[in-house]
């Protein structure tokens, strides 16, 4: 399953520490970002419901998009 999420992650800080964070929570599982978009938006593809974890992490603000 593919899961969008809004983000916070709006400069190359914040985006090394989120993609830190998601090394950690999520191994070998398949996400990006694209800080290109308005909505900095945020991709997971995986088979675990995810959302809580990245809604909960303390480093980045997120929404789920549906």
């Amino acid at each position: 399953m593919i899961y969008v999420f809004k983000t916070s992650v709006d400069s190359q800080s914040k985006f090394e520490s989120a993609s830190m964070l998601l090394h950690e929570l999520l191994p070998n599982t398949l996400w990006n970002f694209d800080l290109e978009d308005c909505d900095n938006i945020l991709r997971i593809d995986s088979e675990l419901d995810v959302t809580n974890l990245v809604l909960n992490n303390g480093i980045f603000e997120c929404v789920e998009l549906e």
